[in-house]
């Protein structure tokens, strides 16, 4: 696990981990807003020579991994846009170490970064049946409080041998577990959203460890 011994350092320097633009921008934000949609809310990225390279390399490697499972024989659309989905998600991981998360209580001098954390929690989720885990952001419950409790907001594709609440309890239930006693983190909330639905055939290709096993847009719990 990635973490630092040093709670007290300036904000600024939390994210020396991560990429830094040549106009100073942190890729992770830049990341950030093309995720979210909000590029053409920022006229720096747009004008930005420094980000709108990183923002064509982003862009380009999504329509690559588009592009070859596209030419796979009898992959359906919708699950070569799972996979894109999940190779990026794995991509982000490797780009963006992510915020320092605390471990341990406020006093103590632990912590982990985000990415490392998130990956526990999806491979956790992930050994739910009938789960599998997306997209995970891990950030402070409170924006003003670095040390407090955090907030999870993880993203599933979910069979429907149950009801979406109950999985959805289901899903916290296990974040709340791991979090606790296996990765030391104080959980303040957690937001389960169910994003596509696997049906029976497709989930059986799942336990035998197809990566195809994802498809269209699901529900919300």
């Amino acid at each position: 696990m990635a973490m630092s011994a040093n709670p007290d350092r300036p904000e600024e320097s939390r994210y020396e981990e991560e990429e830094r633009l040549a106009c100073g921008r942190l890729l992770s934000d830049v990341w950030d807003a093309w995720d979210a949609g909000r590029t053409a809310d920022d006229p720096h990225l747009t004008a930005c020579p420094h980000c709108s390279a990183a923002l064509a390399e982003l862009t380009g490697l999504g329509d690559a991994v588009r592009r070859t499972c596209a030419e796979e024989p009898g992959v359906p659309e919708a699950a070569a846009a799972a996979v894109t989905a999940r190779v990026m998600d794995l991509v982000r991981l490797e780009l963006r170490p992510g915020r320092p998360l605390p471990l341990g209580e406020p006093e103590e001098d632990h912590w982990i970064v985000e990415a490392a954390a998130a990956r526990l929690l999806r491979a956790a989720v992930d050994a739910l049946p009938g789960v599998r885990a997306g997209s995970c952001r891990i950030a402070p419950l409170d924006p003003a409080d670095p040390t407090g409790p955090v907030h999870v907001r993880v993203e599933v594709v979910a069979s429907l041998d149950r009801s979406l609440p109950d999985l959805a309890d289901a899903v916290r239930a296990r974040i709340a577990e791991v979090t606790d006693q296996d990765i030391g983190i104080r959980l303040g909330a957690a937001d389960v959203l169910v994003v596509d639905i696997l049906d029976d055939d497709e989930e059986a290709d799942d336990e035998d460890g197809d990566e195809y096993g994802r498809h269209g847009t699901g529900g919300a719990a």
